[in-house]
């Protein structure tokens, strides 16, 4: 029984050897990407309800972007805060924001998507570029170097939404990295042909994209998914490029508590249960992977079976997946948080089994 169970394990390594080296790679070891700007016209769209305090200061990080051709379209999901009135002022001081008041819906009452229907649908440019009201751009070529990575094939453009570094914070190095390691999947899935999800914090595509799959209507009854459900239908290999250059990030401020980020998070485990089933199968098979890795050991060593062996295999794996991480973690500027690395996935795998029992019992709660 031990012996198989070694035999096991060596499989499960050469699984995560595989997700790290062959997938994870494509995107870690890629060379370093330029910058070519197009100039083409650009509507960056922001959706808020009750941000009163984030859209004072970011919309005017949107209005200095250096770029020749762009409107700002704001939507006002219904706020019961001062945001329609501090939206109305930037509407009156710049001639570039455009703005469309949402009214509550009783079809459609909280949905943010609904909103941004009718943002996409009152946007005059072709190409369209999200961010979220509580998101900033790491630059003012922020629309430059998103809008650069279009072409005539590539109408999809995924881009890195971070978050702040907040010093001697444990749950920040967490938050961090598992944004960092969620980035890492999707863009080198992206460049593997297999593009599943993508996050509305700094997103691009054209407005045809939208259009050909009738919008957000095959899951407009899911409140959450307007980035990653939208992705998860409407991008292949063929229209699906990433962006990941310094000067394409954006940034929001990160949860401060534990409780409001694993409220967050069991949104996002909740809404990726929709998504296509190569998708949901090889998201599942790389977490119990993950998993399988940090229980089947104890039973060998618990044993002493092959123990030189078993530690041997565990050191090999983590040689090899801090190296690719490492490289994605250079890429997009958060190498702080590998000192971490071992400590913050156990975490994170422990974190996940409790969120999928939690929503087992209960939903999320979704837009504002």
């Amino acid at each position: 029984m031990l012996t198989f169970t070694l035999y096991f394990f060596i499989a499960v390594v050469v699984i995560q050897l595989f997700y790290y080296l062959i997938v994870f790679g494509k995107f870690s070891f890629s060379k370093v990407q330029e910058i070519e700007a197009k100039n083409i016209p650009i509507s960056v769209i922001v959706c808020a309800k009750n941000e009163e305090e984030n859209v004072i200061k970011y919309i005017p990080l949107l209005i200095e972007q250096n770029y020749p051709d762009f409107e700002i379209v704001l939507i006002d999901d219904a706020s019961s805060d001062n945001t329609l009135d501090i939206f109305e002022e930037f509407e009156k001081k710049y001639s570039n924001i455009k703005l469309v008041k949402v009214k509550n819906n009783e079809a459609f009452w909280g949905n943010k998507k609904y909103a941004l229907t009718l943002g996409i649908k009152a946007a005059t440019k072709e190409h369209l570029l999200f961010t979220d009201a509580d998101c900033y751009p790491t630059s003012k070529d922020w629309i430059t170097a998103m809008s650069a990575q279009f072409s005539k094939e590539k109408t999809i453009v995924l881009g890195y939404g971070a978050y702040e570094k907040i010093a001697n914070s444990i749950l920040n190095k967490i938050i961090r990295f598992e944004t960092l390691l969620t980035a890492m999947q999707y863009f080198s899935w992206a460049k593997m042909g297999k593009p599943y999800m993508g996050v509305g914090r700094n997103l691009a595509y054209k407005k045809d994209e939208f259009f050909n799959v009738n919008g957000f209507i095959d899951h407009i009854q899911i409140r959450s998914g307007d980035d990653d459900l939208f992705i998860n239908q409407a991008a292949n290999a063929d229209n699906t490029t990433i962006s990941y250059t310094p000067e394409s990030f954006t940034y929001s401020t990160p949860k401060t508590n534990f409780k409001d980020w694993f409220i967050q998070k069991r949104r996002h485990v909740a809404t990726a249960k929709h998504y296509k089933a190569f998708d949901k199968i090889q998201l599942g098979f790389f977490f119990i992977s993950q998993l399988l890795f940090f229980i089947v050991p104890i039973i060998l060593l618990a044993f002493q079976f092959q123990w030189i062996l078993v530690l041997s295999l565990i050191g090999f794996r983590y040689l090899f997946t801090w190296i690719v991480i490492g490289f994605a973690a250079g890429k997009l500027k958060e190498k702080d948080v590998m000192y971490w690395y071992p400590f913050i996935e156990i975490i994170l795998i422990f974190t996940q089994i409790n969120i999928f029992f939690t929503n087992i019992f209960s939903k999320p709660a979704h837009w504002k």
